[in-house]
C-alpha cells in the first residue's frame, strides 16, 4: 500500500491542472497560423480528428501509468514493469524532456510576463510597425532585462510549487485557468464585433478545400497529425504526474477527453480573437514569436482602446505559459522527491538554481551567443531545444508510452485496461486493442521520421 501521495481536492482541479500543462504557447502562436496556412475550419476538423484518434488514448495511458504507480515518471516505470525489464531506463528521457522543455519555455514566458507590464505601461503607444518590431529587437539584445524576466517566471512558478500540491498548485493553476477562459471569451467577443473582422472570421471558420488541394492533402493530413500530437504535451510523462494524485472514482477515458476539449477549446478561441482583429487592421497574422510579439501589438495600438485588450491579451498570455511551466515544475519537484525522498522544499530550492542555469543558453543565445546556429543561418539555441523536445522526446516517448501499457513485455494491456476502466465514467474500449498496439505506433513513427526529413531534406 503506497501512503502519504498527495491528492488533488477536487475533479475540477485535476481537469485544469492537466489542461494547463497541455494548454500552452503551441495553441496560441502555433495553432492559428497553422489553420490559416492549411485551408481554415476544413483543417480544423482534420486535426479535431486526430486529436481523439492520436492523442487520446496517449494521454489515457499516461494517467493510468501514473495513477496505477502513484509516482512520478522518475520512478513509475520502476514500479509497473516486470521483474528484469529494462523499462525504467525511459525515465532519463522523460526527465531530461521535461529539464530541456524549460531550459526555454521560462525564457518565453519572461518574454509575455515583460509584455504584460510593457502593455500596461503604454511603451507600444504611437509606435508604427517598424518601432513595435524595433521594440522586440531590443529586448532580445538586452540579456539582463531577459534574464531578469525569466528568473521572475521560475521563481514564481517554483513558489507556487512549493506551496504544496492542494494549497499552491492546485488553488493557483484553478484560479489561473478561470481568468484565462473568461479572459480569452471577453477578448474573442472584442475582436469578432470589430468592424472589418468578417473576412478574418470567414478565413478562419469556412473551410477553404481548394486550399488544401493546392497545399496538397499529403501535407495537410501531416500537419493536422503533427499539431494534434503537439499541442498535449504527451510522451516526457508531463501529464503522467497528475494521475498519481488522483484517485480511483473516475475511469480516465473521459478524464482525458475533458483535458483535450478545454486544450482544443483554448486554441479555437486563440483564432477567434487573432483573426479577426489582424484582417480588421489588414494586418498580415505571420507566425511564431512574430505574430505575438510584433503583429498583435500593432493590432491592438490601431484599436481604440487598445492599450487596455492588449493588457488583456498579454495577461492571458502569461497565464498561459505560466500553467505549464508550473505544471511542469510539479513534475521536476516530484522527480526530486520520487529518487531521493528529500522534502519539497529542498528540492524546490535546489531545483530552482538548476533550471535558472540551465535556462541561460536560451537567452544568451539571442545576443552574446548569437554566432551559435544549430541549423544554419537565423536559427537559434532555443530552436535547437525545441527540436531536441518536440521532434524526439515527444514522439519516441509516447512510443514508449505505447508499447509499455499494450506490451506482454511491458506493464500489458490488461493490467493498463483495468486501470483505466476503474471508477465511473466512459469506458476505454476494448476492441481499441489492435489499434493502440499496433497503428498509432506506426503512425507515431511516421511523425517521427517525417519530423526529421522536412527539417533536413525537405
Amino acid at each position: 500500500m503506497v501512503m502519504g501521495r498527495e491528492k488533488f481536492s477536487s475533479r475540477l482541479g485535476f481537469i485544469l491542472i492537466s489542461a494547463g500543462c497541455a494548454i500552452g504557447l503551441g495553441n496560441v502562436w502555433r495553432f492559428p497560423y497553422i489553420v490559416g496556412q492549411y485551408g481554415g475550419a476544413a483543417f480544423v476538423l482534420i486535426y479535431a480528428v486526430f486529436l481523439v484518434l492520436l492523442g487520446l488514448p496517449i494521454i489515457v495511458m499516461e494517467f493510468a501509468v501514473g495513477r496505477a504507480s502513484q509516482k512520478s515518471a522518475a520512478l513509475s516505470f520502476d514500479v509497473l514493469e516486470p521483474k528484469g525489464s529494462k523499462w525504467h531506463f525511459e525515465k532519463w528521457f522523460a526527465m531530461a524532456g521535461n529539464y530541456i522543455l524549460m531550459m526555454f519555455y521560462t525564457t518565453v514566458a519572461g518574454w509575455l510576463f515583460l509584455y504584460f507590464v510593457k502593455m500596461a505601461a503604454g511603451d507600444f503607444a504611437g509606435l508604427d510597425a517598424d518601432g513595435v518590431a524595433g521594440e522586440f529587437n531590443a529586448m532580445l539584445s538586452n540579456p539582463s532585462l531577459m534574464i531578469g524576466f525569466m528568473v521572475l517566471c521560475v521563481v514564481f512558478c517554483f513558489s507556487v510549487c512549493a506551496m504544496g500540491l492542494q494549497g499552491g498548485v492546485e488553488k493557483i493553476t484553478k484560479l489561473m485557468m478561470v481568468s484565462l477562459l473568461v479572459l480569452m471569451v471577453v477578448l474573442a467577443i472584442n475582436s469578432v464585433r470589430m468592424e472589418g473582422s468578417r473576412p478574418g472570421l470567414e478565413f478562419y471558420l469556412k473551410p477553404d478545400f481548394n486550399k488544401i488541394k493546392e497545399t496538397g492533402i499529403g501535407e495537410v493530413v501531416f500537419a493536422a497529425l503533427g499539431q494534434s500530437f503537439f499541442t498535449l504535451s504527451i510522451g516526457i510523462g508531463a501529464l503522467a504526474i497528475f494521475g498519481s494524485y488522483i484517485g480511483k472514482e473516475r475511469r480516465l477515458t473521459g478524464e482525458a477527453i475533458n483535458v483535450t476539449i478545454l486544450d482544443t477549446f483554448v486554441a479555437f478561441m486563440a483564432g477567434l480573437i487573432i483573426f479577426p482583429a489582424c484582417f480588421a487592421y489588414n494586418i498580415e497574422p505571420g507566425q511564431g514569436p512574430s505574430l505575438i510579439f510584433i503583429t498583435l501589438p500593432n493590432v491592438f495600438n490601431n484599436m481604440p482602446g487598445g492599450r487596455f485588450w492588449g493588457t488583456l491579451f498579454f495577461l492571458f498570455m502569461s497565464f498561459a505559459a505560466a500553467s505549464t511551466v508550473i505544471a511542469v515544475f510539479q513534475n521536476i519537484v516530484s522527480f526530486a522527491t520520487d529518487l531521493t525522498g528529500c522534502s519539497v522544499k529542498k528540492a524546490v530550492v535546489v531545483n530552482m538554481i538548476a533550471v535558472t542555469l540551465l535556462s541561460l543558453p536560451c537567452v544568451l543565445g539571442f545576443n552574446v551567443w548569437s554566432n551559435v546556429t544549430p541549423f544554419g543561418p537565423g536559427s537559434t539555441i532555443l530552436d535547437l531545444e525545441d527540436f531536441i523536445v518536440s521532434n524526439n522526446l515527444l514522439p519516441l516517448g509516447s512510443l514508449v508510452y505505447l508499447l509499455f501499457c499494450t506490451s506482454r513485455y511491458g506493464w500489458g494491456f490488461k493490467n493498463f485496461l483495468g486501470e483505466a476502466n476503474e471508477g465511473k465514467g466512459i469506458k476505454f474500449p476494448v476492441w481499441a486493442r489492435v489499434y493502440v498496439s499496433y497503428i498509432i505506433p506506426v503512425v507515431v513513427l511516421y511523425i517521427f521520421v517525417q519530423g526529421y526529413w522536412s527539417k533536413f531534406f525537405a
